[in-house]
């Protein structure tokens, strides 16, 4: 081994670590002491974790790509005409590959909710408002969020009323890249 590698003889610290709870241990370690560890209550710790998910869109692709290049689209049945708000590959009833079409920028509010609460992303955002949207010739509703309104004054006159999409700058490819804002007149 040469001389000049100095070989480290304890771990480095930091102040990086474990949230510690409950960490029961005997100040004397008698032989009475020592038999009690048998009923030592578990140690419970918190520590954060991370996981890389990869996960493909597949047909649902080109929803995302518009939704980033500001364009809503959804998916028809050819034959039939019934009409995707949320797009699909297939149709329901038939099985038959939809087609994608453009969706227009404007529609109405079907039904609301007011989230006080809400998973870990939106739990900073409470409370806020989720719309069904009802677009002009498509057969599905629309689960998205509605900015510019103040979620405490919640009304039965919003339903029926005109919005119009909005698109986050800075696409996160997620659904959230639209939401609606009431319609300026």
């Amino acid at each position: 081994m040469p001389d000049n590698k100095k070989i480290p003889r304890k771990l480095e610290e930091n102040d990086d670590g474990q949230i510690l709870f409950n960490v029961p241990f005997p100040v004397e370690l008698d032989d009475a002491a020592l038999q009690s560890l048998k009923n030592t209550h578990p140690i419970i710790i918190k520590q954060p974790y991370q996981i890389d998910y990869i996960h493909s869109y597949a047909q649902d692709s080109a929803f995302f790509a518009g939704l980033a290049n500001k364009v809503f689209l959804g998916s028809r049945e050819p034959e039939t005409g019934y009409t995707y708000a949320n797009p699909r590959a297939h149709d329901m009833f038939s099985g038959n590959e939809t087609e994608w079409v453009v969706m227009p920028n404007e529609g109405t509010i079907h039904a609301f909710t007011v989230c006080h609460f809400g998973s870990e992303e939106f739990l900073p955002q409470t409370p806020f408002v989720l719309i069904l949207v009802e677009f002009e010739g498509a057969d599905t509703l629309f689960l998205a969020r509605l900015m510019g309104i103040d979620p405490h004054e919640a009304s039965l006159d919003w339903i029926g009323m005109k919005i119009e999409a909005r698109y986050v700058r800075n696409s996160k490819m997620k659904p959230t890249d639209v939401y609606f804002v009431p319609k300026e007149n």
